[in-house]
């Protein structure tokens, strides 16, 4: 008597289309990844104090509008990455219900094929591609069938998982290619820190100090540089503006460094948006995107707590305490610190609401 047995069922698992498109979106990435940004002038080396502390500002700006361009791609990389990982648990857990409907099929048929027959619809479960075996079946149209209903729910089911599967190709996509941005803007930043302190080196220790001096921006009366100082006791009303503006006060000291949003270390727009979000008020990452997270105010209208920006590409941000003061992360090298609204090229402010 001939055997019969049923060909073996290869479970499916999630995410296992798209290799080679995965594998090209890789290496695109990688290649996008190994191109630099334009390269740094150095500076001549006859140049004088005065022109390398300008040339060192200039470096110092473009720096920073690197590292919030690098703070908007690293949060629409986690958002991606989110997304992706979301979309991998669903189609792992659609996997798994497809893979036990499957299997359920295939005792259905061992059931059909002893009392002596064996429909279309139980065919699926033996196949060693169910996919292509409901592409071109017609079993559906044969009511008599007992087992359409189940057969249904298992063309339903692959098609969710091959949707999330592509949908989850092109969240990978995406991430390769934020991924691929932020290596070229830390790059950047770095290159362009790296230069301004080759610059800086070339300064005598005098005029080192003059320069962090004035760029470190304290002010009469203000903290020391990198000096901690105690909160002001928040008025009466209890604002969210007077609640940002205790935290700007308690993180003055605290280093700054790009890229981060506290609570050590704060780059610029990382601390204005730890301040507001003190006060349970969410603020977007970047400068670019917080002077319009909220109403825009005149120079003249300027009150506690409200956001100013500065340079011609809204490049930095601090938070306003009042009397022609700001409270900010200035730069590398720098801490949080009391500065002059007008120290550096006015921009904008905006209220949060």
């Amino acid at each position: 008597m001939a055997s019969h047995r049923k060909p073996r069922q290869r479970p499916l698992h999630p995410l296992s289309r798209g290799t080679v498109r995965t594998a090209a979106t890789l290496a695109l990435a990688g290649a996008a990844t190994a191109t630099a940004f334009e390269g740094t002038s150095q500076a001549d080396p006859q140049q004088t104090p005065s022109q390398v502390k300008a040339e060192v500002d200039r470096l110092y700006e473009e720096a920073e509008e690197s590292a919030e361009r690098y703070n908007g791609a690293k949060e629409q990389a986690d958002e991606a990455q989110r997304a992706f990982d979301a979309l991998r648990d669903e189609a792992a857990r659609k996997t798994d219900r497809l893979n036990t409907a499957r299997r359920a099929l295939g005792s259905l048929a061992a059931g059909q094929y002893r009392t002596g027959g064996l429909g279309p619809a139980m065919r699926l479960a033996l196949a060693a591609d169910p996919q292509d075996y409901l592409d071109q079946a017609s079993f559906l149209t044969r009511t008599g069938d007992r087992s359409a209903a189940e057969v249904a729910s298992v063309r339903r089911q692959l098609d969710e998982v091959g949707q999330l599967r592509d949908r989850a190709d092109g969240r990978l996509a995406d991430l390769r290619a934020h991924e691929g941005e932020l290596a070229r803007y830390k790059a950047t930043v770095e290159d362009k820190l790296d230069t301004a302190k080759r610059l800086l080196a070339k300064l005598t220790a005098e005029e080192r100090a003059a320069y962090e001096a004035r760029s470190g921006g304290a002010a009469a009366g203000a903290a020391p540089a990198g000096a901690p100082a105690t909160a002001p006791p928040a008025p009466a009303d209890g604002s969210r503006a007077a609640r940002a503006v205790a935290f700007a006060y308690g993180a003055i000291g605290k280093p700054y460094v790009w890229g981060a949003t506290g609570p050590g270390s704060f780059d610029c727009s990382g601390l204005t948006q730890a301040a507001w979000r003190s006060a349970g008020v969410s603020l977007p990452r970047t400068t670019y995107t917080q002077i319009n997270a909220g109403q825009r105010v005149s120079r003249d209208q300027l009150a506690p707590g409200d956001l100013v920006f500065f340079y011609s590409g809204i490049t930095h941000v601090g938070l306003y305490i009042g009397n022609g003061q700001m409270i900010h992360a200035p730069r590398p090298g720098s801490t949080v610190r009391v500065a002059p609204v007008d120290s550096m090229p006015w921009a904008g402010a905006s209220r949060p609401a």
